[in-house]
């Protein structure tokens, strides 16, 4: 490939102006600035060598209004794609890194159970459903549109994805906290969606794609029964709680949907997913991978029942004064989610349709970057 020097120029972009910050977002581009003095020469020091993929991820991971250059993906693509050494195995993975961390993968999982239990609930539920799953799909992204190369390169992923499996459940299993418990799954479920992009096959992709659909209704559902849960009792804490079931059956009824469906109880919409994953695991001979998300599903419906027992079905240890709530307005976006889980078991095979005809996209990106280039590099 001939490599260039120089920058390309998007010619989109000539012309127009950063808008000035204000407010929250001028003081936090103030206190990062003195970083950006020191990171803003390596993303704009021509883009050579180690500097270029770094840059580039970089600055697809930062969204901040200091001048570093573009930030969107398609410009990302349109200025930096007739540059990029799309054969590199070192640089992607170094360009990887960045979106390992947003994903929480092995071993870069470090940061989530540690945080997304101290926010109030409803924050909680917005960033165990949607935050990880963005760098999900940056790394989806990536490794199909920039980084591509054969199936024969992605055993690193798959290894990652099983360890992301194994250490999730396993540190769910050994918690006592409703949150931190549910924390830890967000990880092991990443494993899951890693699972399509390492196996590299269009019905991988559509699973991790359709893993990724259902693991926002569940884990926003649970977050959101867990945070019900502490406005009735006042704690998180499993040994503490006990006896919901027989004062709220409805409530308990909703958290069993969304924990079977996070188990893959069919036919619940987690069940449709990690069949596609488990069967275009065997058809790529992956049965390592395989057995590990079998055992993973078995680890999580253990821990789905622990809460079950410790939270709705166990008589409480000590007399609690169950706190008012307004049912109307805790128990719809329950309903709307369990709603959604459930439609599943109804419109599976559109769901499927839909999945599979967004993987081959992404397996056949030219469409794509004509688009956005005006032409097929």
């Amino acid at each position: 490939m001939v490599r260039t020097d120089e920058r390309p120029q998007n010619p989109s972009r000539e012309g127009c102006e950063r808008p000035e910050a204000t407010g929250v977002r001028a003081r936090f581009t103030d206190l990062l600035e003195p970083l950006f003095d020191v990171v803003r020469p390596v993303i704009n020091a021509g883009f050579d060598g180690y500097n270029e993929k770094f840059g580039v991820a970089f600055g697809m991971s930062i969204g901040t209004d200091i001048d570093i250059g573009p930030v969107n993906r398609l410009d990302l693509i349109a200025e930096y794609y007739p540059v990029i050494d799309r054969d590199d195995a070192v640089h992607a993975a170094e360009n990887s890194f960045a979106f390992g961390i947003k994903a929480a993968v092995f071993p870069l999982f470090f940061w989530l159970p540690a945080s997304y239990h101290t926010p109030p609930a409803a924050v909680s539920a917005i960033f165990a459903g949607l935050l990880t799953k963005v760098g999900v799909y940056a790394l989806i992204r990536v490794f199909t549109l920039i980084f591509t190369r054969g199936q024969e390169d992605y055993h690193l992923i798959l290894i990652v994805a099983g360890l992301t499996m194994l250490t999730g459940v396993l540190g769910a299993v050994a918690q006592n906290d409703f949150r931190r418990l549910l924390s830890f799954h967000i990880v092991s479920q990443i494993g899951y969606m890693i699972m399509g992009l390492g196996l590299f096959t269009t019905l991988a992709l559509a699973g991790s794609i359709l893993h990724i659909v259902h693991n926002i209704f569940a884990k926003t559902n649970l977050f959101l029964v867990s945070g019900v849960v502490y406005r009735l009792r006042g704690t998180y804490d499993l040994p503490s709680l006990g006896g919901l079931y027989r004062v709220f059956p409805f409530l308990s009824i909703l958290f069993l949907i969304s924990a079977f469906s996070l188990a893959g109880m069919p036919p619940l919409s987690g069940f449709w997913s990690k069949l596609l994953l488990i069967k275009a695991g065997l058809e790529s001979e992956a049965y390592g991978l395989v057995v590990v998300a079998l055992i993973v599903s078995l680890f999580t419906l253990f821990s789905m029942t622990k809460i079950w027992n410790q939270v709705f079905w166990k008589k409480s240890p000590k007399a609690f004064v169950y706190h008012p709530i307004s049912w109307s307005l805790f128990l719809l976006p329950l309903v709307i989610l369990a709603v959604l889980i459930v439609s599943f078991v109804l419109a599976a095979e559109p769901y499927v349709i839909l999945m599979t005809r967004a993987a081959h996209q992404l397996l056949n990106p030219a469409e794509y970057i004509h688009s956005v280039l005006g032409e097929t590099p």
